[in-house]
């Protein structure tokens, strides 16, 4: 390194030498990054040589790195030498940033010696016992001049044994032993206090209740970003709140570009407006990097931090390679794609496009969502919006850039919904759902491009039918929006010429699916008479076709299947079995597998509920060998489901029960929100039955009454509070109600008017976001477990799903101990209380160490006061034992 012909010292500036352990001033509003700091406390008390903050600009990474490195001095006194790399030009040379570290490492030096040997001389040198001290260097905000900042880190680590180095960026320094440290947005609690604080300096307070929902709303569009929350907050000089909400539509008005500078003096250049923010890193990017970041802005906006997750329920956000790959690179969708011939520099290719995206990554642009099998990609809605506008510097006046890329997008997702559909029954099945759920921001990117693209409602029509068919929205829990789409891409479509009438009617026959379950009736009644009217100019047929269910009319499958359904769910009549298999069999001879497994499996419900024994068995049974054969795992869940059912009402509900858990405890796993919830209502309806075959038979005691009448009315009370949740009146539902209405008065008159409102209504306060109610079903919650008062609503009762061990340590944790403090203090390891914290996380349902308070019993907060004044009264950290010179 000293071959490098350093300047000599003496050519420094005195005035502009910064003095050593020169940190930033303390933040006022500094507000949460407790595992954050905690992460670097333990690096810094180990053997990490070079700690590297990363994050996305204005995250916070200089003033976390001040308040880790403010923490960590008072507790050690290891010197500190702040570094100011922001103050560098972007590309200046590695003389330039080793002089910028002499400067804040060196006190002044009037000898000869090359700003490379007086750097190591100082840290290097050993005090008065013969040691080398350990010292750390911060090297904030390296992205701009990273090469450079690299090369001289990696040779300070070299020469400097005892030398730690803590850096920012934007992106990894890429040592070899880097220890990483993400930073990511705050919590939505940390956000929202943030906002408060800020607003207050602008002399508008949020006080009210309207004004914080509102603020939190902003902080949502602000992505929890702490530097655009200020400037949001800032903007209330200017404008009030609602106002600034409305700026942040994410859409082509949005106005948080256009923001004036909130503050004149204080704050880098880099920092006043959020393009400044966003365009440090963009211009720091390759051509081809920025053309990507650039593209991408077409598809939905990010929400989430890069978590690692378990993948066994699949991400709802981004979109993944293939996606990424298929929209924005310059390989044509179709042979007659048009696409204009493209100058290489200016072009992609699917090849190139994984690396870019890892490089945006890297720089902290795009956002990665990471499980153990996949990988998906997004963009933030800020840098989207920014990213939009980049798109359209691309367009000339042959080619409006922004609508050709969309345009992609759009036929990417239909062809892909489109495709799930004809391939869902069988292995795929569960993975295509997944795949929609991951997908359901960009297939309704897609959707809105239709509506408001002339001529393009055609292509939203044939995804909001896809959609529906595929079951996508009930597997969900989105019925309302998925019906939404559906009317607006049809009404649309009524001005195409020639209209798409094949795809209407299977549009309103679905409408009118969607609508029947959300007991809407007459809406489906309508949708009926719509589609008949398309469907045949015969007048005769028109006015008289609910005469004759039994008699085939020639309507489509899809009709069919839904009047049907009519038929079995508001009118109870056993003439549903017959249309639901005409439905069936229409689908099954034009190769609609799809539709046939869903005829055979509502037939089946027609079946239990109307059919002879036999009938409602084998067609229950077929059902269940079919799906097994064809490897359709969702589709036999719900079978095994038709099968408890048809076991509940013709002669063996207690068969009914272990086949409704089995088919139960799957439906669950996968998210399945709509056959859990109607699990449910059969487990209840099969005790009912148990209860009165019993007594008819004069067996059973009276104590297995009561608790089977017990469960039943518990069980009830859930689910009605899922029905809520799922907007679902099952008043309107005849069948459904009159099998829970029976159940009610069976449990009511066991246990008597008192005792069954008491259970139902402990079942009512079952945490449905926990899944108590299916784990009561499933026999994973015990009896005594079940909550016997308002404590389920305030959530208190879930500390009880804290071990012991947990316990303990959330009790430290909301007395404000560190987990580095709390390993010391109980003896374990900080790998071991960092598991713990996660759990205690996972299990309260929280993002912050400060709501672990609402959860801590009455009688233990007197012991969480007396840990907070311990901790008030100790160090967390002791000084390192001085290694070895």
């Amino acid at each position: 390194m000293e071959s490098r012909g350093r300047r000599s010292l003496t050519s420094m500036s005195s005035s502009q030498r910064q003095g050593p352990g020169d940190l930033p001033a303390p933040a006022n509003d500094f507000v949460g990054r407790g595992p954050e700091l905690d992460r670097i406390r333990t690096l810094l008390s180990g053997s990490a040589r070079l700690i590297t903050l990363t994050g996305m600009g204005g995250i916070g990474k200089t003033r976390l790195a001040a308040e880790a490195v403010g923490q960590f001095r008072k507790a050690t006194r290891m010197p500190v030498h702040w570094v100011r790399l922001a103050r560098l030009a972007k590309g200046s040379d590695f003389t330039a940033v080793e002089e910028e570290v002499a400067h804040a490492v060196l006190d002044a030096d009037f000898s000869g010696r090359s700003a490379w040997n007086a750097l190591v001389d100082k840290l290097t040198i050993k005090n008065a016992v013969g040691r080398t001290a350990r010292t750390m260097v911060v090297m904030d905000n390296c992205e701009h001049v990273l090469a450079e900042a690299g090369s001289l880190i990696a040779g300070l680590l070299e020469a400097a044994p005892y030398l730690v180095i803590l850096a920012t960026s934007r992106e990894p320094v890429g040592w070899v032993d880097e220890h990483l440290v993400e930073v990511p947005p705050l919590s939505q609690q940390q956000a929202l206090a943030l906002f408060r604080q800020r607003a207050e300096l602008s002399g508008h307070a949020v006080t009210d209740t309207d004004q914080v929902a509102t603020a939190q709303l902003i902080c949502h569009h602000m992505h929890h970003h702490p530097l655009y929350i200020r400037l949001a907050a800032a903007r209330l000089r200017r404008q009030p709140l609602a106002t600034i909400l409305q700026e942040l539509s994410g859409g082509a008005n949005d106005k948080r570009m256009r923001w004036s500078p909130a503050w004149q003096v204080g704050v880098d250049a880099r920092h006043q407006r959020i393009p400044d923010v966003i365009a440090w890193s963009y211009d720091l990017c390759t051509d081809k990097e920025r053309l990507l970041l650039a593209r991408m802005s077409v598809f939905a906006a990010g929400h989430d931090t890069n978590l690692e997750r378990d993948d066994s329920l699949g991400l709802d956000i981004g979109a993944d390679l293939e996606a990424i790959e298929a929209v924005c690179a310059d390989d044509p969708i179709g042979a007659d794609d048009g696409e204009p011939n493209r100058d290489s520099a200016m072009s992609l290719t699917k090849g190139e496009i994984e690396g870019l995206l890892e490089r945006l990554v890297d720089q902290s642009l795009a956002s990665l969502h990471r499980t153990k099998t996949s990988v998906r990609y997004s963009l933030l809605e800020t840098i989207r919006v920014f990213a939009h506008e980049r798109l359209r510097e691309y367009s000339t006046s042959e080619t409006d850039e922004p609508a050709r890329v969309a345009a992609r997008h759009r036929q990417y997702y239909r062809d892909k919904v489109l495709q799930a559909y004809v391939e869902w029954f069988g292995p795929a099945e569960l993975d295509l759902l997944k795949w929609a759920r991951a997908s359901w921001g960009n297939i309704l990117v897609a959707i809105e491009g239709s509506l408001t693209t002339p001529g393009e409602s055609a292509l939203g029509l044939e995804i909001s039918v896809g959609l529906i068919a595929l079951r996508a929205p009930f597997f969900n829990g989105s019925l309302r929006e998925a019906r939404q789409w559906a009317e607006r891409t049809l009404e649309a479509s009524r001005t195409l010429t020639p209209q798409p009438t094949y795809t209407q009617v299977a549009a309103m026959a679905l409408i009118g699916w969607v609508a029947m379950w959300q007991g809407q009736h007459a809406d489906t009644e309508r949708m009926l008479e719509e589609c008949v009217a398309t469907c045949t100019g015969d007048p005769e047929i028109r006015q008289n076709w609910r005469q004759s269910p039994e008699v085939d009319l020639g309507f489509p499958a899809a009709v069919d299947f839904v009047w049907g359904q009519e038929l079995m769910l508001v009118h109870g009549d056993a003439a549903s079995i017959t249309a639901l298999a005409r439905a069936r069999e229409k689908s099954r001879s034009t190769g609609d597998s799809g539709g046939e497994a869903m005829g055979g499996l509502i037939e089946a419900m027609a079946a239990s509920f109307f059919g002879t024994a036999e009938q409602a068995l084998e067609i229950a049974q077929r059902n269940v060998d079919n799906f097994t054969a064809a490897g359709a795992q969702w589709l036999k869940s719900w079978a095994e489901l038709m099968r408890a059912l048809a076991l509940t009402k013709h002669g063996d509900p207690t068969a009914a029960l272990s086949v409704g858990r089995q088919a139960l405890a799957h439906l669950v796993s996968i998210r399945d929100p709509w056959g859990a919830a109607w699990a449910v209502h059969v487990r209840s309806w099969a005790l009912a039955q148990i209860i009165t075959d019993s007594i008819a038979a004069g067996g059973a005691g009276a104590d297995e009454f009561v608790a089977m009448a017990t469960e039943t009315a518990r069980l009830l009370g859930g689910a009605r509070t899922l029905r809520a949740e799922l907007g679902t009146d099952i008043e309107a539902l005849r069948p459904f109600a009159d099998e829970t209405n029976k159940a009610i008065n069976v449990a009511r008159s066991v246990l008597g008017p008192d005792a069954f409102a008491a259970a139902e209504e402990e079942g009512s306060l079952l945490r449905s976001e926990l899944h108590e109610v299916q784990r009561l079903a499933l026999g994973t919650l015990p009896m005594n477990r079940v909550p016997t008062d308002n404590t389920a609503r305030t959530g208190t009762t879930r500390w009880d799903d804290l071990t012991r061990s947990e316990q303990e340590v959330a009790t430290f944790a909301a007395a404000g101990w560190t987990n580095t403090a709390i390993a010391a203090q109980r003896g374990t390891s900080f790998r071991t209380v960092d598991t713990q914290m996660t759990a205690i996380f996972q299990k309260l349902m929280i993002t912050s160490r400060e709501d672990i308070i609402r959860f801590v019993p009455k009688d233990l907060i007197a012991q969480v006061r007396q840990q907070s004044a311990r901790r008030l009264h100790r160090s967390d950290l002791r000084p390192p034992r001085p290694q070895q010179g």
